[in-house]
């Protein structure tokens, strides 16, 4: 019987199975995240799977029609009474007959995704481009006819001094039974940026206007519906961009799109569908219609920028890298598919700085202000596509580096994203080589007595971005790593967890009788590509800036919200600098999302910043290839790093793994 290559994503998880081998039950040999509370009978519809059509250039799969068996009975019989969504499977029920890629939608996960992009407290000086203003329209009159829009428009001039406002077609169609249901008083909410007409009520509106902060991410999408009177933040959350699918990181999708025709469009209606429906869930957590949200601000990468307005972004996977527009946008909400808003509610997108420099690093320079200080200051937004800017007052410079997946816990063995049961914390014992760690989920180490009890619902199921990073440093602060990235063998480093698989060896971080998690020779190779491209970007705008040293680093994003400065600096992932002068910024690029959606003056801010900042493109500057094989090295082939090695020694260790029980030193 045949076999078939199967790959669920946004895990990456893959293996091989027979012809006829139900979903689920590779769902579950593969240990992926996929949930089923009927047993796999068909009931419960907690198992629905999404898969993927075309060709998967960088998964190395392309999926013929017919990759999975037919509609069932089962599955027709539920479609029928509760309806599945298009494209969707039972995975109880769909069986495998050929190579496939198969996504599992966060709501069939059972340890769904934690988006750690939560609204930071800094404060905001609050001027929002959209206000309410009440007024008093006068009836319509034989003997002075004019129109109601008309006689609107007076009352707004008379009784506002607000002139030449203009109106969405769909909101006139509103406007005479609003009129007429207020008894000719009306509130009207204005956006100033635009000088238009956004909602109408009838009578006097004392509820709030809402608006939307988006951070449009490559890997997660993140939102925080505001309180545009006063800035609070009604309630925030995410959901995993459904582009992964077709890709993991940016320059996949654009492959995808150039390998499948309508694959752009593919992918922009699924990010679409996705923003709609975060507004809706948002709306009502915070217990409001999501009609009432009037105004929208995104900022997002260039390729998920191109993909959220329709336009192709072939041009973006090869050089010079142009833009279709590079600058801030004012649209309609339908425009973008946000359809469950208000009628008429606009969005505004931050401009992009360059090629791969987006409106989310423009959003991140709004809220971190580097051009306001004088201190050199690096910031690094981390995450697949990682975009940095150095610079102060006088001068500020942005890159982008292809970090890829690695960080948010993809290409790693046991790898998962941020979600209850992931191991985020990691220490071992420079003696011993025994590890510890914390979870997703508990403030309890490992090593706890209660730590069983606070994490039998979780369980431990793998580890995400953070927990790799510390794991890795760690390893190499213990001696189990060398600067090369070569695990020693047991007799080598002194520890039965260190284990032979293949020709190389890995690190027992964890195991229960039924499951083994390790750092594998693989998992740190990926964290050192990974690590090398981001220190490699840094250097080259320090080159470029003619400085040897910085005074500030602030790691941004979502993943660098939790990564520790000291294990960053261990591993090379930045340049050298002192400890406590590295700082966390949180979602950067949603802060800055939110000031420009809650202050209009922010906007032309941002608008005229973006025009002086330099862009250094790594992809064709002679010594970024440079920078990036010395900082393969861990933590660097031939920088000092006396900042680090203040604080701390690193073994002195070399391990040659074709020599079996032999130590060398450099």
């Amino acid at each position: 019987m045949t076999d078939h290559h199967v790959i669920f994503m946004p895990s990456g998880k893959r293996g091989r199975f027979l012809t006829g081998t139900p979903v689920l039950t590779a769902a579950r040999q593969l240990g992926v995240d996929l949930d089923s509370v009927c047993g796999g009978r068909g009931i419960c519809s907690k198992c629905q799977v999404q898969p993927g059509e075309g060709s998967f250039s960088k998964l190395g799969v392309t999926v013929q029609p017919g990759a999975l068996s037919d509609f069932n009975s089962v599955e027709r019989r539920y479609d029928e009474k509760r309806g599945l969504k298009p494209g969707r499977r039972l995975g109880c029920q769909a069986t495998i007959q050929g190579d496939v890629v198969i996504d599992v939608p966060a709501e069939s996960q059972v340890h769904r995704q934690v988006v750690r992009k939560a609204a930071n407290g800094i404060p905001i000086v609050m001027d929002p481009a959209t206000r309410l203003h009440f007024v008093t329209v006068e009836e319509p009159d034989m003997d002075a006819p004019s129109g109601d829009l008309e006689r609107l428009r007076d009352a707004l001039r008379a009784q506002w001094n607000l002139d030449d406002l203009s109106v969405a077609l769909p909101l006139l169609r509103q406007l005479q039974p609003v009129l007429r249901a207020g008894k000719w008083q009306v509130t009207v909410a204005v956006n100033h940026d635009e000088n238009r007409i956004t909602a109408l009520y009838p009578g006097l509106r004392e509820a709030p206007l809402l608006g939307l902060a988006i951070d449009l991410g490559s890997t997660t999408i993140a939102a925080h519906l505001c309180d545009l009177t006063t800035g609070k933040v009604r309630a925030s959350g995410g959901v995993m961009n459904p582009q992964i699918r077709f890709g993991e990181d940016l320059m996949s999708r654009v492959s995808y799109s150039m390998m499948n025709p309508g694959g752009d469009v593919e992918m922009t209606n699924v990010v679409r569908d996705a923003l709609d429906q975060l507004a809706v869930e948002l709306a009502a957590e915070a217990g409001v219609d999501a009609g009432d949200i009037v105004e929208s601000v995104i900022v997002c990468n260039p390729v998920m920028h191109h993909l959220l307005l329709g336009v192709d972004p072939v041009e973006l996977g090869q050089s010079p890298f142009a833009l279709a527009t590079s600058d801030a946008l004012r649209l309609s909400a339908s425009e973008v598919g946000l359809t469950s808003v208000a009628v008429a509610a606009r969005v505004y997108i931050l401009p992009c700085i360059a090629g791969h420099v987006g409106a989310d690093a423009a959003a991140v320079a709004l809220a971190e202000a580097p051009d306001q200080d004088d201190p050199m200051t690096l910031i690094v937004d981390v995450g697949t596509n990682a975009e940095i800017i150095l610079g102060n007052r006088e001068r500020l410079l942005a890159c982008s580096s292809p970090t890829g997946p690695a960080f948010e816990g993809a290409q790693i063995s046991a790898g998962q994203r941020a979600a209850p049961g992931a191991i985020e914390r990691v220490e071992i014992d420079p003696v011993t080589k025994e590890p510890r760690f914390r979870v997703i989920g508990s403030d309890l180490w490992s090593d706890d007595p209660s730590f069983a009890e606070a994490t039998k619902d979780s369980g431990i199921t793998g580890i995400c971005g953070s927990g790799i990073i510390e794991a890795v440093a760690e390893m190499r602060m213990a001696g189990i790593v060398d600067s090369k990235g070569l695990i020693g063998s047991p007799v080598q480093v002194g520890t039965s967890r260190c284990e032979l698989v293949g020709r190389t060896h890995s690190y027992l971080l964890w195991e229960d009788g039924e499951r083994r998690i390790h750092v594998t020779q693989g998992d740190i190779r990926a964290i050192q590509l990974a690590k090398s491209a981001l220190y490699a970007g840094a250097r080259l705008l320090m080159d470029e800036a003619g400085v040897d040293t910085l005074d500030k680093i602030t790691l941004a994003g979502a993943f660098g919200a939790h990564i520790s400065p000291k294990h960053a600096m261990v591993l090379g992932m930045i340049p050298d600098a002192e400890l406590s002068h590295i700082t966390s910024a949180g979602n950067a690029a949603g802060h800055g999302a939110r000031m420009a959606l809650c202050n209009k003056g922010a906007r032309a801010h941002i608008e005229a910043l973006v025009r002086k900042i330099e862009k250094i493109e790594t992809a064709v500057a002679p010594r970024f290839q440079e920078h990036f094989v010395a900082a393969n090295a861990i933590p660097h082939a031939t920088a000092p790093f006396p900042h680090l090695f203040a604080e701390l020694t690193l073994p002195d260790v070399s391990w040659n793994i074709a020599s079996e029980g032999r130590r060398r030193r450099r």
